[in-house]
């Protein structure tokens, strides 16, 4: 009962630059009484928890992670506030600073709160950064040359110290330089060290602070204090290498926030004003102007225009809208003035919608991640316990000399940190999710980008994926002595008030013939077969030819003509009443002009491409074999699911639908993927979903995945070979403690930056 009292919260914490900072703050908080499920997001810097009512306050929460030298506020909260001690006054928000606050329950996940592009990036959070140590990012240093940021100045501080005692060296000969590097590094080190006491006192020896402390003050024991000093510097420009890397990381979530303008020319009246974007509410009137950005997901309610959707789905083509058609937030009128009527608030646009989506992603961590994380607990203790050892077994059973041992086994301690290991995956995966929501490739997370990178098969739904969803009428055949536009008129009466594609064909060809839909009632569809409805007093059915073959709904000699409809790819309903065939319809839902060059492309890549399709086998053979593919056909939901199952007996399969229909296969599929343009169920519902309505992206989306793989796959050798080489070259006295801290903050830089490369990555284009 008590899981249940609990309540979600969320804050946004300031200055992690690096995987030890987050899991300093993950330990941190679980151990405070009534606190479960605690996730931080280090790229989109958010922390929630299940809070339990009674137990441990917000306040509670904030307190511990202010102590341990990081900025906090609840999420959509103006400023990310900082220890007491250091805390600086309030940073106002200028224009470009302002961000979407939504307020949040807890029950549904688009109902979370989001900072899209204002507070969460961009508030004040100095956390104590001025001072000397382990400096994380601050948010109010985004945009300023390094050397007037906090770290920065620390680098700048550290250096002089440095430099200020090989000076004094240098003129003063004897003990007194000695002292002179003692005091630089006592300076520099004392911050690292108050931080690595706190983590201390929260339960976590083994934080880099804390080896970073036992370092510096060990080699002063041992009389190496020129080197100590040296150690603390390059400690804080290995910092501020991990601060950049860090923010390029971010900088593609807050690329997605500014897409939306911040205000819009909100109409009423005939007279225009302007009213900031996140205050607009559904129903009002909006005028956008050539070459604004559209201000609200709305539907165009006069005037016709290019509409550039790249921002939003990665479209580069400008795409033509008018009245009574949808577009996006963030989109770029390019040609004529526009009004639109607001569909979706702030909240619910489709950029705020993308950037949850790849904020949240950050939680579903791949399998690998998962591991990673697991083997970083045992390892750090190991690396201690290892130099505990390299420290006294030579002196105590060989009588080796103390200073060199203890020395070396300092050394160790600073390669032992597993920092550049941990980020390895998580920046690929922020890099990755980044990189395809530019293109319109959205994917919820590490497991589901693993999943996708190691599929051997997919399966296709045919309408609305392969095919355009919209098919048309190309053949009425009647009965001996029934009227086409008897027969039209009988078929639209059963399928009134329908949306199923088939059914829209239908209504549309008795609208253009000038024919009227008979009255009907009692409308029912029976399940894979048609659609049965009371017309004119009788019953009528819109149906297969098999059913209506079984209830003599066709003529005899119109069976042949089914039969060479079908395998010319068409859809043949046929329309009857009790015992009163009236004749044959036949439709064509054609293949999207991109679907055969997308099948090319996952053949190539080694991929099996495989149609499910509820038509009869003679239409899905022709469109199948048009495509170049494998098809499966006459398949019910459930036959869809179990087929799914089967296919995943072999390895991974990936399930390609319209978010809609076949939901069961979707799910059973190692990856779903929804297409659709930004619509909600494509957006929410599937593991995975394509914007824009292109078959092409389907490889795309797996080149993404597979270069991600790669990514991380080259980030884990980075990490461990740069560890393995020094930590043997520290035991043999070949490398020293200034190398050993370069190693360390350099092989996460490395990772980080190898990361980065994602960003760049085009997934459209063939290898």
């Amino acid at each position: 009962m008590a899981m249940a009292e609990t309540t979600k919260r969320e804050w946004t914490v300031s200055g992690m630059d690096c995987a030890s900072c987050s899991a300093k703050v993950t330990k941190a908080v679980e151990r405070l009484p009534g606190v479960s499920d605690v996730k931080v997001a280090l790229m989109s810097e958010r922390l929630t928890l299940e809070l339990e009512p009674g137990a441990s306050t917000d306040e509670d929460v904030e307190k511990v992670v202010k102590r341990l030298g990081y900025g906090i506020a609840p999420r959509g909260a103006a400023n990310v506030s900082a220890p007491p001690a250091t805390a600086k006054k309030p940073h106002v928000h200028g224009p470009d600073c302002e961000g979407h606050d939504h307020d949040h329950g807890h029950d549904h996940d688009h109902d979370h709160d989001h900072d899209h592009g204002g507070e969460a990036v961009t508030g004040k959070a100095d956390a104590g950064h001025g001072s000397p140590g382990h400096v994380h990012d601050d948010p109010a240093d985004r945009g300023k040359p390094w050397y007037k940021t906090s770290k920065g100045r620390l680098v700048l501080l550290t250096g002089a110290l440095l430099t200020a005692a090989w000076a004094f060296k240098l003129l003063v000969p004897g003990d007194l330089s000695y002292w002179a590097f003692v005091a630089a590094c006592v300076i520099g080190v004392a911050p690292v060290a108050k931080r690595a006491f706190e983590a201390l006192r929260m339960g976590q020896p083994f934080t880099i602070e804390s080896l970073m402390a036992v370092a510096a003050i060990g080699a002063l024991f041992i009389g190496a204090a020129e080197e100590a000093a040296l150690v603390v510097f390059l400690f804080a420009v290995g910092e501020v290498l991990e601060g950049v890397a860090a923010g390029k990381a971010r900088d593609g979530i807050r690329a997605l926030a500014n897409l939306v303008p911040k205000t819009a020319l909100l109409e009423v009246d005939g007279k225009t004003t302007e009213v900031p974007a996140e205050t607009l509410q559904i129903g009002q009137v909006v005028l956008v102007r050539p070459g604004d950005r559209i201000p609200a997901d709305g539907e165009i309610v006069d005037g016709t225009s290019g509409i550039d959707e790249s921002p939003v789905t990665g479209e580069s083509v400008p795409v033509t809208r008018g009245p009574g058609e949808a577009v996006f937030a963030g989109s770029i009128n390019t040609e004529a003035a526009l009004r639109v009527s607001v569909t979706k608030e702030a909240a619910d646009n489709t950029i705020s919608r993308i950037i949850r989506l790849v904020e949240e992603a950050e939680e579903a961590r791949a399998p690998t991640e998962r591991f990673i994380d697991r083997f970083s607990r045992w390892y750090m203790p190991a690396i201690v316990a290892v130099a505990a050892l390299v420290i006294l077994v030579p002196p105590l059973a060989f009588g080796q000399p103390w200073d060199t041992w203890v020395y070396r086994g300092l050394a160790l301690l600073l390669i032992g940190c597993p920092c550049a290991l941990v980020i390895s995956v998580p920046a690929s995966i922020a890099s990755s999710l980044s990189s395809g929501a530019k293109r319109g490739l959205l994917m919820k997370g590490g497991a589901v980008i693993e999943a996708a990178g190691g599929v051997k098969r997919i399966a296709f739904d045919k309408t609305g994926t392969l095919t355009h969803g919209k098919p048309k009428v190309t053949e009425i055949v009647p009965a001996p002595g029934v009227q086409e536009s008897d027969l039209l008129a009988v078929a639209a009466g059963v399928e009134a008030g329908s949306s199923h594609p088939l059914a829209l064909a239908i209504l549309n060809r008795a609208e253009e013939a000038g024919v009227a839909p008979l009255p009907a009632s009692d409308a029912r569809a029976i399940v894979g077969k048609g659609v049965e409805a009371q017309v004119g007093g009788a019953k009528a059915w819109v149906a297969s030819p098999g059913f209506a073959g079984d209830a003599g709904g066709i003529v005899a000699d119109q069976a042949g003509r089914v039969s060479e409809m079908e395998s010319e790819g068409k859809t043949v309903v046929a329309v009857f009443r009790e015992g009163e065939p009236l004749g044959l319809i036949a439709m064509r839902d054609e293949p999207r002009d991109d679907a055969s060059d997308a099948m090319r492309q996952l053949r190539d890549m080694g991929i099996s491409p495989v149609m499910l399709t509820g038509d009869n086998p003679r239409t899905a053979k022709a469109i199948a074999e048009g495509l170049g593919m494998d098809y499966r056909a006459e398949m019910m939901p459930e036959d869809k699911l179990t087929t799914i199952r089967e296919m995943s007996a072999d390895g991974g399969v990936m399930m390609i639908g319209d978010g809609i229909n076949d939901a069961p296969a979707l799910k059973q599929a190692s990856v779903g993927v929804a297409m659709g343009s930004g619509t909600d169920v494509a957006l929410e519902t599937a593991d995975a979903a394509i914007l824009r309505d292109r078959v092409i992206d389907v490889p795309a989306l797996i080149r993404l995945a597979r270069a991600t793989m790669g990514n991380i796959r080259q980030n884990v050798t980075i990490a461990l070979g740069l560890k393995a080489v020094f930590l043997v070259t520290s035991v043999l006295g070949i490398t020293g403690l200034w190398l050993a801290i370069l190693a360390d903050t350099g092989a996460t830089v490395l990772v980080t930056l190898n990361a980065l490369r994602l960003l760049g990555f085009d997934p459209t284009r063939e290898a």
